[in-house]
């Protein structure tokens, strides 16, 4: 009963009567007993608005962002754009290379999210989105075998697709097509606690992955050791971190990280 007080003091007024109404029993099934509908929880909380005011440094939005994912995080998505923590967290990286910028780049843009494929189609880009598996992209390429001819692009951004595939084949054809002082920019769903990545190649059935990796088409969840793939792989590495006022103002997730991945030794294709 804590619980479902609790909850119901937490969400705005206009989401209590689907909450605590007519719904109440399904959501937390007899309250003789301790079941709950988490399914239908997740649902009704991701419905509610943050904690406190934010900024979209995409959009320009300025005010409550609403909870989301499962399980749900408070200030998570932006109203206005549709953008998540690891898209603004983008932005702000992106903005701040903006030296890079101001030339004319190549840039191939592995699973296209649309409010990151939003930043990118600017002018002075040429950008190109890839993807095996979706229609609407510019090539259709696989990861871990990229067709492409050594050295073609001054930036390659992958977000969350390293923990889908075989991070070992696919980082080495990423610094293949990478121009000499190219940057690859990263980001992948991390635990800080571990020290080293879990994986395990005998899980391949979706229902276990998820229960072992938190997503269903996931092979892994990293560790700090993270890092230590890339400069296997033959890079040189700069962390931005997301933290403090920053991570406060624009909703980010506080520990959250992009890397910055250049050629360790440019003259080696």
């Amino acid at each position: 009963m804590d619980i479902r007080n609790g909850l119901r003091n937490a969400m705005p007024r206009t989401y209590r009567r689907v909450a605590f109404g007519y719904n109440a029993v399904r959501l937390f099934g007899s309250m003789r007993g301790p079941s709950v509908n988490f399914d239908m929880l997740r649902d009704v909380i991701n419905k509610a608005n943050g904690t406190s005011e934010k900024v979209c440094p995409i959009c320009g939005f300025t005010g409550l962002f609403r909870a989301f994912g499962s399980p749900p995080r408070w200030d998570a998505l932006c109203p206005s754009c549709g953008s998540l923590e690891r898209h603004r967290l983008f932005a702000l990286v992106l903005n701040s290379m903006s030296p890079i910028l101001t030339k004319c780049v190549a840039v191939l843009h592995f699973a296209p999210e649309k409010c990151i494929k939003t930043l990118l189609q600017r002018v002075g880009i040429q950008y190109t989105s890839a993807d095996l598996h979706e229609t609407d992209v510019d090539l259709e390429l696989n990861i871990e075998h990229i067709d492409i001819n050594n050295g073609q692009y001054d930036i390659i951004v992958c977000s969350h697709v390293l923990e889908h595939v075989n991070d070992k084949a696919a980082l080495s054809e990423l610094r293949r097509i990478l121009k000499s002082d190219g940057v690859l920019i990263i980001m992948v769903p991390i635990v800080e606690g571990c020290d080293m990545t879990y994986e395990d190649d005998t899980i391949i059935d979706s229902k276990c992955r998820l229960v072992h990796f938190g997503q269903d088409d996931h092979v892994r969840v990293y560790g700090r050791d993270f890092i230590n793939r890339l400069t296997g792989a033959g890079f040189r590495v700069k962390v931005h971190t997301a933290f403090g006022k920053e991570a406060v103002k624009f909703g980010l997730i506080m520990g959250e990280k992009i890397f910055l991945c250049s050629k360790a030794d440019p003259s080696c294709p």
